[in-house]
């Protein structure tokens, strides 16, 4: 990646302008141990270097090589926003975000080295990730600045997320949960709600759109990103993700947990400007809104597409 320094950048070190351009420490090392990682006007140079307006500084960020350890998927992957640094992609069910036990070969991770398989380097770098069964948007960065300035965005809380689901029972009124979540003892997977301190805080706002049937399709927008952190909420209400047969029971009316990951909204790691992603909701998910709701229902989505 290149950059050309201006006048408001003259007199700076690399460091300092790396550091103002998102470069974590860990990258600016790696650069500097690769060959030819750092070069300024064509000339390899340390971090210690001095920019001068109008210099060229090219940084090295692209991968070597790729990741051999992910084995290519050949399945077709829903393209939502694409660019030279970052794509949002729309997962669909049944399908795990990375590599995991008993899922090495059929993530989303797997299908995108499949689709960038012509892309010398590529690895997928994930800002945001979903469960199994969770549908919606990803956003993975294409290189290891474009990763390390999302990173960065999601750590400050300057990535926004907004989710659908539909629950199991009747929510009368918007809520604010705040709680504390950990791990159920002697379990890797299973979450809990506990009380603030006692595990990571956990913040969820909660908007119930509409109820019918005992049955409620709510809007959840969380404020942290705590693992289950949406479906153990809904469970803690009383009200369980129809399907979720983890924090619930399983459900004919869906063979999965019925959430779906809606919008994304962050800064572009270029220019910082707010980008805003909609992922269409999934036709299972879809048609058990309409079935349940009518469908109006069906209206709430395509105001937010807009």
């Amino acid at each position: 990646m290149r950059f050309f320094i201006t006048e408001q950048e003259n007199g700076k070190t690399v460091r300092s302008f790396l550091r103002a351009n998102g470069v974590s420490a860990a990258l600016s090392a790696k650069l500097k141990r690769r060959p030819n990682g750092m070069m300024l006007n064509g000339v390899h140079v340390t971090v210690r270097a001095v920019l001068k307006t109008g210099d060229e500084l090219f940084l090295a960020i692209e991968d070597e090589e790729k990741n051999e350890k992910i084995v290519p998927l050949e399945e077709e992957v829903d393209i939502l926003l694409e660019t030279p640094e970052y794509v949002v992609v729309n997962k669909p069910p049944f399908m795990p975000t990375h590599p995991s036990h008993g899922h090495y070969t059929d993530s989303l991770a797997n299908a995108l080295v499949w689709h960038y398989r012509d892309v010398e380097g590529f690895r997928p770098r994930f800002t945001n990730r979903l469960d199994r069964n969770t549908t919606g948007a990803v956003l993975m960065a294409k290189n290891a600045l474009a990763a390390s300035k999302l990173a960065a965005a999601m750590a400050a809380g300057k990535i926004e997320k907004t989710y659908y689901a539909v629950v199991c029972g009747t929510i009368e009124r918007e809520t604010v949960l705040k709680t504390g979540i950990r791990r159920q003892s002697e379990s890797v997977i299973f979450r809990e709600v506990c009380a603030e301190g006692e595990g990571d805080i956990a913040i969820t706002h909660v908007k119930p759109l509409l109820t019918k049937n005992g049955y409620t399709l709510v809007h959840l927008a969380p404020q942290t990103g705590r693992t289950h952190q949406l479906r153990v909420h809904m469970a803690y209400l009383g009200t369980p993700i129809v399907g979720d047969d983890f924090y619930g029971e399983a459900s004919p009316l869906l063979a999965r947990h019925a959430l779906h990951a809606a919008t994304l909204a962050f800064p572009d790691p270029i220019n910082g400007e707010t980008v805003r992603v909609f992922a269409p909701v999934s036709p299972d998910m879809s048609s058990l809104i309409e079935n349940l709701f009518g469908k109006e229902a069906l209206k709430y989505f395509e105001r937010e597409s807009h």
